[in-house]
């Protein structure tokens, strides 16, 4: 893999060059983007399987950026390095390696881990708090307990990759941060940036901040990031989007520290991993989408006030990465994917169900709560036929359903209408038993008679 300098080098293209003209155009496009979502600063890296194009606005080439949950790509590249030098197995119990989980947390393995499988709980926010140890939120996953069995379904689960980094710190005798530095970044060629380090320690200097956007006014407003230190396997990254693409050209056969049955393996959709709402399937690590000539990989992040997103479409050697620093990010992405697929570059992503508009109301027994770990939701349909979904005490109002099961609702803010999740049926019954929002899986709470 070319040194961070090299591959910058190898995506700009002299002025007098004629395919400027097209370099040109993708930063007319990121630039008019970023103006029409109210974005600071962006950068676009294209690699079209024949030359490579980087552009960026409002901030240099090698700029960091929070990339927030694409970090677990990273970090499940890291475990299938502990996997090639025979130190672990996708087969093995977290238990094997870790201690103090219990038999109901230890059972997941690590395929199950780390495409989302293992039935582990979104998060847990008072074991989050602070610094934490190892130790403390171990005995809080023990604790917690599954939302539900593993290999049962898909549960998207910061606490799997919270665990995985603690599998790898188990396994290599180093911190999670020295161990991705040494074997996985610093192999190709990406320089290390995190948004917190140990001993809660912040460089403000380490990356652009990020930025939440008011919708009325466009305003940008800066804000802090605040992920734990126990949560840095999970999200703790910053990277530019050059480092992104060095990441994906891994997967095209472009040399890096991982052997080919084993990257294959990272992208292939697991059975039964149905991320509802995210992706069309999920791998070790990354989320498949499907496009029009070929399966694409990869992953989205979103940290306090950044977007960014990744895209792999390895049988022909094609990778997009963007990064963006405000909340609106994401809808930059979706208009972006929208131009480069006019463009004829068929980026894959996922595609929401169609007809939200035609959505109807509720039926009035689907209100409750529904819960995952510390994560809440209440879904209150009132006599009248409204609904709305309450997330951890934000309202989205208007839920309404769709003829598939799967709920639309208003996201607060943008007032656009948004998919909301989908109801799930025990199979025995018929009857709602859960919830999966966001691809995470929450339980219906029985009232209390």
């Amino acid at each position: 893999m070319p040194s961070p300098s090299t591959f910058s080098q190898t995506l700009r293209v002299p002025a007098g060059d004629p395919r400027s003209t097209s370099d040109e155009r993708l930063r007319r496009l990121l630039a008019g983007l970023c103006h029409k979502h109210g974005v600071p600063a962006a950068q676009l890296v294209v690699h079209d399987g024949s030359r490579p194009a980087a552009v960026a606005v409002g901030a240099d080439a090698t700029a960091k950026f929070p990339v927030g949950s694409i970090t677990k790509a990273f970090t499940a590249a890291l475990a299938m390095l502990l996997v090639a030098d025979g130190d672990l197995s996708p087969d093995d119990p977290l238990a094997e390696h870790l201690d103090g989980l219990g038999p109901q947390v230890g059972r997941p393995t690590v395929e199950q881990v780390l495409s989302h499988t293992g039935g582990l709980p979104a998060a847990l926010g008072a074991a989050a708090d602070g610094t934490g140890s190892a130790r403390r939120y171990l005995r809080a996953c023990r604790d917690a307990g599954l939302v539900q069995p593993p290999g049962q379904g898909f549960s998207y689960s910061n606490v799997g990759y919270v665990l995985a980094g603690y599998l790898v710190e188990a396994i290599t005798g180093m911190s999670w941060w020295e161990a991705i530095d040494t074997l996985l970044l610093d192999e190709l060629g990406i320089a290390a940036a995190f948004v917190v380090e140990p001993g809660t320690r912040r460089r403000a200097d380490a990356h652009l901040s990020g930025h939440a956007v008011h919708a009325a006014t466009g305003r940008a407003r800066p804000v802090a990031q605040t992920l734990t230190t126990v949560e840095a396997a999970a999200g703790a990254l910053a990277l530019s989007a050059e480092d992104l693409a060095a990441f994906g050209l891994m997967f095209c056969g472009e040399d890096g520290p991982l052997p080919a049955d084993l990257l294959e393996l990272m992208r292939r959709p697991v059975a039964g991993a149905e991320p509802f709402g995210l992706a069309d399937g999920w791998g070790l690590g990354l989320a498949v989408y499907r496009g029009a000539d070929a399966d694409w990989a990869g992953h989205d992040g979103t940290a306090d006030g950044t977007s960014c997103h990744l895209r792999v479409d390895a049988e022909h050697g094609r990778v997009v990465a963007l990064t963006t620093n405000a909340s609106t990010g994401s809808a930059l992405w979706t208009d972006l994917v929208a131009a480069l697929r006019a463009d004829g570059l068929p980026v894959g992503d996922y595609e929401l169900p169609s007809g939200l508009d035609r959505a109807t109301g509720p039926a009035a027994d689907l209100t409750g709560r529904y819960t995952n770990g510390d994560l809440e939701y209440q879904v209150d349909v009132r006599a009248d036929g409204g609904a709305v979904l309450v997330v951890d005490g934000e309202v989205y109002p208007e839920l309404a359903m769709l003829r598939d099961g799967s709920f639309s609702v208003r996201e607060p803010g943008t007032g656009r209408r948004i998919i909301g999740g989908r109801f799930l049926t025990d199979p025995a019954t018929g009857a709602v038993s859960a919830m999966q929002a966001g691809g995470r899986v929450a339980r219906r709470r029985r009232r209390a008679s």
